[in-house]
């Protein structure tokens, strides 16, 4: 089908005027370069919300990002269930969904762009590159998609139309977001200060945006779209978390969304009471006996029986059951305001599952994300992150690897250079980070045969 081909179009073809080729070879393919990149193995030493040296057990940035492609692809397979009656006969939506190879490879690149130490590094990045263009973690992974994935010279990983639409969270310019924001704008310019120690951290949250260099695949993505879809789908609202930031997304986007939202507010949680930094009580207080849970009885007192049972068998069943209780709850709606079918039809969950995963959300954000003693390990790694990039800023000829050097130099203007170096330290795990830092600034460790 017509429609087929212009979303299996890869960014290659398009540049060389090659015709696409099938959905089923596409999608799989896209699937296999995501799993087979250098960007994809290295989330397995990136941080999900625990330091990698608390324990083997708890997640990575790789275990999460496998978990949402499963929870992704129950999604789509409970949509299909839903949509199709008794004698076989599909609802329109149908038609529309994407397949398994697609949904999991666009869940499992969901994360490719996340820096060491989580959004602590991205924070961090975004102050260093405050002049230059920005660090955002969504806008990196599409950068490593389009730029850096090794799978193409000069197009990245270069995945399908529709999977690069599906990764892509916030449709918009980095610069767009800021042209109406002077008073940051101005902030900007200001030299860095003399002690990252007192940074204000909070005052450096990035914009959910697109890197300008990414301009050209922005707009090949949304191609196949109405002008007036493409400028609803843009469009810049405000919001109650300081920058503007686009409202909407395509289908496959909400369905990735969800599966992260899931596995965010059931997974973490499952850690969390692992490494018994949520006690019963607790949980009894603000979950059990919640507003939420009192209009939407999802499930009652044997949940708690299980999750603080001290067994880990009861505790995985008790997330399993919350899983499938969100996953069975999905449906779709239509959103009239669009014509084309990939962005008219949205992902949503039942709106009491909705309300009890977004108090699961508040309640790991509030007692697990945002409790000192997580804090301060992510205050720790962006003052490694921000002492590497002034470092490697001021001696890039000693400092920088060869090959990253030979690109550095390759760049004609100030913000292609320090985005190379970006790119570098963005690519770094935890482990590399700290090991760099300590071998640069640590007198008794280090040697010239290191190997990183």
């Amino acid at each position: 089908m017509l429609y087929q081909a212009i979303w299996t179009q890869r960014y290659t073809d398009f540049l060389t005027d090659k015709p696409s080729r099938p959905a089923r070879i596409v999608y799989q393919r896209d699937r296999a370069r995501v799993i087979h990149s250098a960007s994809f193995r290295r989330l397995q030493a990136k941080t999900q919300i625990f330091g990698l040296n608390e324990s083997d057990f708890f997640r990575t940035r790789l275990t999460h990002s496998m978990e949402v492609a499963q929870i992704g692809s129950g999604l789509v397979e409970q949509l299909i269930t839903v949509g199709t009656d008794a004698l076989g006969r599909e609802q329109d939506y149908v038609a529309w969904l994407p397949s398994m190879y697609l949904i999991e490879g666009i869940c499992l690149a969901h994360d490719l762009g996340h820096p060491p130490f989580g959004h602590g590094g991205e924070v961090a990045l975004n102050y260093m590159m405050r002049q230059h263009g920005g660090f955002e973690g969504n806008a990196q992974t599409l950068r490593i998609l389009a730029k850096l994935g090794e799978f193409t010279p000069n197009n990245g990983l270069d995945l399908s139309r529709r999977a690069t639409l599906g990764v892509m969270k916030y449709p918009a310019l980095y610069s767009e977001v800021l042209s109406e924001e002077a008073a940051f704008v101005e902030k900007q310019q200001a030299a860095d200060t003399s002690d990252f120690r007192v940074l204000d951290f909070a005052s450096w949250l990035p914009p959910k945006s697109i890197y300008s260099e990414e301009k050209a695949i922005l707009e090949w993505a949304l191609a196949p779209f109405s002008e007036e879809d493409r400028h609803r789908f843009t469009a810049l609202s405000h919001t109650h978390e300081g920058h503007k930031r686009t409202q909407h997304k395509a289908l496959d986007t909400t369905i990735m969304e969800l599966a992260d939202d899931i596995a965010y507010g059931i997974h973490d949680l499952e850690d969390a009471v692992a490494l018994r930094m949520l006690d019963r009580d607790l949980w009894q207080k603000e979950v059990m006996n919640s507003e939420e849970l009192a209009l939407y009885p999802l499930w009652g007192p044997e949940m708690t029986e299980r999750l603080f049972s001290n067994s880990s068998k009861g505790r995985k069943h008790a997330v399993s059951q919350m899983v499938g209780i969100m996953v069975e709850s999905i449906r779709i709606e239509q959103n009239p305001c669009f014509s084309h079918p990939l962005l008219a039809y949205q992902a949503r969950l039942e709106p009491g599952a909705m309300a009890v995963l977004e108090l699961l959300k508040r309640f790991v954000f509030k007692n697990v994300i945002t409790i000192a003693e997580v804090k301060q390990m992510e205050y720790k790694g962006q003052l490694i992150v921000l002492e590497l990039f002034k470092s490697l800023r001021a001696n890039p000829s000693a400092l920088l690897p060869a090959k990253t050097y030979a690109k550095f130099q390759a760049q004609e203007t100030e913000q292609e250079r320090q985005r190379v170096i970006s790119d570098y330290i963005a690519g770094m795990t935890n482990t590399y980070a700290s090991r760099l830092y300590a071998k640069l600034f640590t007198a008794t460790q280090g040697s010239i045969f290191d190997r990183l």
